[in-house]
């Protein structure tokens, strides 16, 4: 008896040293290394072949009876990983970022982190399943985005979302910007915010529509200054024929169509009489003023 529980502690030991060393590689990705480079097919292919699998080593750890069912230390360092990751590879690299910077160095974190949850669930996946199976714990790749949302969102959202108009902004001064990163973002934002999927888009999408609201407000204003009435209507056609074609490369069609909506109403449904009281002072002919006062009341969005 003695022997076998000698033999048993043994092989227990050996199976954490071997995840031990499976969780130290996977922790490169949080690096930028490709889990492809880390983790090789011939490698995995051995891993399959007990008692190197890594699968095996947590199965063997879970599958014992008390004191030796090592499930509840296992999810503990688990936690642990996620823990490391985040406080060394992810927010001192996003630290005092802002703007452009912070948005690409936060989505370059956010692939790293997932990427290595990813190759991380492979190791795990029997403790996943017993976790899920006895309901002592949510699934790992839940607990893993909750971790990152907690430890990393609650307190960055507001700079995300802050950098994020300030590009869109930069957009509609025809500024040149990277595009993909508002892509990223807006994926990001609709993948993440807890148990009700596209929450944090949501949450974006109400600060871009306000923030859309003054933009075209001081646009209308700005534009029945120095523009004739036909102008204005010609840039108002143009302006939202742009504003449609940069929106939809990084935000879902819902948000388009919500968005269009302010820019019409603040840049033609708003200015309506303002623009009547222009076209009287240019001393336009009849019909040129009818054709100019119909072509605006039939300015659309689509």
């Amino acid at each position: 008896g003695r022997i076998e529980r000698m033999s048993n502690a043994k092989r227990l030991d050996e199976s954490m040293k071997t995840l031990e060393e499976g969780i130290t590689k996977v922790k490169l990705i949080m690096d930028g290394y490709p889990a492809s480079k880390l983790v090789t097919s011939e490698e995995y292919m051995r891993y399959y072949e007990y008692p190197g699998n890594l699968l095996c080593c947590v199965y063997l750890l879970c599958i014992r009876p008390p004191p030796h069912d090592l499930s509840a230390e296992l999810l503990q360092r688990y936690h642990a990983v996620l823990d490391e990751s985040i406080y060394f590879k992810v927010l001192p690299f996003l630290k005092d970022k802002s703007g452009t910077s912070l948005l690409a160095e936060f989505l370059r974190v956010w692939a790293n982190y997932k990427a290595m949850v990813k190759c991380l669930g492979g190791f795990f996946l029997y403790l996943d399943r017993k976790c899920s199976d006895q309901k002592s714990s949510a699934p790992l790749k839940e607990v893993a985005l909750s971790c990152f949302q907690n430890r990393v969102c609650c307190d960055l959202l507001p700079k995300l979302f802050d950098a994020a108009l300030l590009l869109i902004s930069q957009d509609r001064r025809e500024e040149p910007i990277d595009r993909s990163l508002l892509q990223g973002l807006s994926t990001f934002f609709w993948e993440n915010g807890g148990p009700q999927k596209g929450t944090y888009y949501y949450l974006f999408e109400e600060k871009l529509l306000v923030d859309t609201y003054s933009c075209y407000s001081r646009f209308a204003s700005e534009w029945l200054l120095s523009y004739s009435s036909a102008d204005y209507i010609l840039k108002v056609e143009r302006c939202l024929n742009d504003e449609r074609g940069r929106l939809s490369q990084y935000l879902y069609p819902s948000s388009v169509e919500k968005l269009l909506q302010v820019v019409h109403l603040k840049l033609s449904g708003e200015t309506t009489s303002q623009l009547i009281e222009k076209q009287k002072a240019e001393n336009l002919n009849s019909t040129k003023y009818q054709e100019l006062l119909s072509r605006c009341s039939n300015l659309r969005i689509g």
